[in-house]
């Protein structure tokens, strides 16, 4: 898959991108006029249509309902007939039913670690082996009624800049979030205990407290018994317990809350980066504001360092299930067992009945800001999405937030909305992120560090405050996708060894915490 990408995109001309041979469709690399003749792979064809930058142009003339292919594989069906120089997009594609070969298994090949004693990144040493990439403060709100006195406690930290004494701390950042009641039990109230569990026990979080109100659902008592949170390992820090109406009330609450973590700080502190094997990295990775790019560039770019990753004995993990439909075949085929495989295709039979109950379905994408930016259907951003996943084996497939805990190419079923997937990604366990941007998402993460790349060099130039990588050089032909993957990896390492991303310098992170809310509100 991505020796074709380097292939065509070295044969062809410089307007047009093909990515596979068997494709009939070409994408613009930038805003070509109606009348303008073009080369692409030694054929002369005039654009009958004005076509915007990112978007397809066909290759050949379909007659209606005749497959359009992209990456080699099915995006869509012809809608009408379409003629050679087309532009090809929503007003003349349409989805119908596509029959998968899941063939479980049959392109596994385990791969074998080549870890050597020098990749290391300096981390921070937790129990159980594991290793922050950040060391950082958690108030966690059990529900939202005590979501505002967590906000309260935080901001107190901010205001009073505790860096100057506490160098080793990165901060303290308040999880609030909308729901802890009237949820159905069987529902929404596992996932969010879940997911807070996963934040109480972080590798990020060097302490925390967790506060509720007192009669919610979610009582704090429960939580803490459910996932053992009072049980101590060596080298955690005893966390703080709080109800609003057992306290007396916000101020109380709030004051209480504000001397607990002033007993934290210098126990925090005390953790220090040492040298931490790569091995205990756990990558989320994630793209959104996709465009055309995606899966040309950025996506395939970071499959080459998810890859590296994977080799060196780390994890590397990805979601957004409704975002890989249409192309989970490619990754059934390369499960390590049918098991994996399997549970991968359930989520997806989940996905379709569940969307079904709301009379809607899980093809409905890509969002409106996808298809200006050129991606047509749910099938071509699928298609872009799983390049991310590199050429690993698929070693293990987790519900939303379960604990992530196999090394390797990983999948949760997440929603393709990017805060609960990340939320999901990162509850579960993953220490550092890569979020992938065509349009430009300014999305950060506390406590992981996110390092966002750019689609396009337009992208990176226009908001360089905000991404950290141009992957665009490969559109550009000034680099391959090899050598931007090498730089990713690169970045990552700098990144989980303390390097600031650009979403942490000004500030990103503290409004995205956003658990999955599944279920009914009762």
């Amino acid at each position: 898959f991505l020796l074709n990408i380097q292939i065509q995109m070295a044969e062809e001309s410089l307007k047009f991108i093909v990515l596979n041979p068997s494709d009939n469709v070409a994408t613009a690399r930038c805003t070509l006029k109606k009348g303008l003749k073009v080369m692409v792979l030694g054929s002369s064809i005039v654009i009958r249509q004005t076509i915007p930058g990112g978007h397809k142009m066909s290759l050949a003339s379909l007659k209606k309902g005749q497959q359009l292919v992209k990456y080699g594989q099915i995006i869509g069906f012809a809608k009408v007939d379409i003629e050679v120089g087309d532009w090809v997009h929503s007003h003349n594609v349409e989805l119908l039913a596509v029959g998968r070969d899941y063939s479980f298994c049959e392109d596994y090949v385990p791969i074998e670690t080549v870890a050597e004693i020098t990749d290391t990144f300096k981390g921070f040493a937790r129990s159980g082996g594991r290793a922050g990439t950040r060391n950082y403060i958690g108030v966690i709100s059990s529900v939202n009624c005590s979501a505002s006195v967590s906000r309260y406690v935080a901001d107190h930290f901010r205001e009073i800049n505790i860096a100057k004494s506490y160098p080793n701390v990165d901060g303290v950042v308040a999880f609030t979030h909308k729901g802890g009641c009237s949820y159905d039990i069987k529902h929404g109230h596992k996932i969010l205990q879940r997911v807070l569990a996963g934040m109480a026990r972080h590798p990020n979080i060097g302490g925390y407290l967790l506060i509720g109100l007192g009669c919610e659902v979610n009582q704090v008592p429960g939580l803490v018994k459910d996932y053992q949170l009072d049980q101590l390992h060596e080298g955690e820090n005893a966390p703080t317990f709080l109800t609003i109406q057992q306290t007396g009330g916000v101020r109380k609450t709030v004051e209480s809350a504000i001397n607990a973590v002033n007993e934290l700080l210098p126990k925090v502190n005390k953790f220090c980066r040492t040298n931490q094997p790569i091995s205990k990295l756990k990558l989320a990775m994630n793209c959104g504001g996709s465009d055309s790019n995606s899966g040309v560039s950025a996506n395939p770019a970071l499959g080459i360092a998810s890859d590296k990753l994977v080799k060196s004995g780390a994890t590397s993990v990805f979601g957004e299930t409704t975002e890989i439909y249409g192309a989970e075949h490619l990754l059934t085929r390369r499960a390590s067992s049918p098991e994996v495989g399997q549970k991968l295709i359930s989520q997806i039979r989940w996905w379709e009945d569940h969307t079904k109950m709301f009379g809607s379905s899980i093809d409905n994408n890509p969002s409106p800001g996808n298809k200006d930016g050129g991606l047509t259907t749910i099938f071509e951003k699928s298609l872009g999405a799983v390049a991310k996943a590199g050429q690993s084996p698929l070693s293990a497939v987790y519900d939303y937030a379960e604990p992530i805990t196999a090394n390797g190419l990983c999948f949760m079923d997440t929603p393709g909305n990017d805060p609960v997937s990340m939320t999901g990604l990162v509850s579960g366990g993953c220490n550092i992120g890569v979020f992938t941007t065509g349009r430009g998402s300014v999305y950060g993460c506390k406590p992981s560090p996110c390092i966002k790349i750019a689609t396009h060099t337009a992208l990176y130039d226009w908001m360089n405050e905000d991404m950290d990588i141009n992957a665009g050089t490969i559109l550009d032909g000034v680099e391959s996708v090899e050598q931007v993957g090498r730089r990713i990896f690169n970045k990552i390492v700098a990144v989980s060894s303390g390097e600031k991303t650009k979403s942490e310098l000004v500030g990103m992170g503290d409004e995205e915490f956003a658990p999955w809310m599944l279920g009914p509100t009762l």
